[in-house]
């Protein structure tokens, strides 16, 4: 995992400008800034009333006693969608517009849980956290391959 962040950490600066440079092309310099300003003030506002929202509502989910899955999961999204709204370049605002508004929230919540599903169930060996991430089924018993040998424990300081 660590060399795709490095990876990415290289390839998105690279794709951001070529997409900048190519916009400009086609509609102007100082448009293409004005564009990048006005991504930046929308993605500022959808942030603030968003985060609001989640807040508000792990705040319920704490109140009721609810295990609040879904309200963490939403307010972890909109970090990192807030992180990328706020980085200047049109690719970055696709993906943070996508973690932010509340109709695709949904979408990458699903697609998140099952990541995360995937990765921690392949560190476990077989075991997943199916049934504790929302909008994820549980996971069924492992089954084992393994050959149960019958025998009886003799211990050998009772005679």
């Amino acid at each position: 995992m660590p060399w795709f962040i490095a990876l990415a950490l290289l390839v998105v600066p690279i794709l951001e400008i070529y997409v900048i440079i190519q916009i400009g092309q086609v509609i102007g310099g100082w448009p293409t800034v004005a564009l990048l300003l006005v991504e930046s003030a929308l993605g500022a506002w959808i942030i603030k009333r968003e985060g609001r929202r989640a807040w508000n509502a792990l705040q319920s989910a704490f109140q009721t006693g609810k295990m609040p899955g879904r309200e963490l999961s939403d307010a972890a999204l909109i970090l990192v969608g807030g992180t990328l709204l706020l980085t200047p370049g049109f690719v970055t605002d696709i993906f943070g517009f996508f973690f932010v508004l509340p109709f695709t929230r949904p979408l990458a919540r699903r697609a998140m849980s099952s990541f995360f599903n995937r990765r921690i169930t392949t560190q476990l060996g077989g075991a997943g956290l199916g049934g504790f991430i929302p909008g994820t089924p549980p996971t069924p018993p492992r089954q084992s391959s393994d050959d149960v040998i019958q025998g009886e424990v003799i211990d050998p300081d009772k005679k």
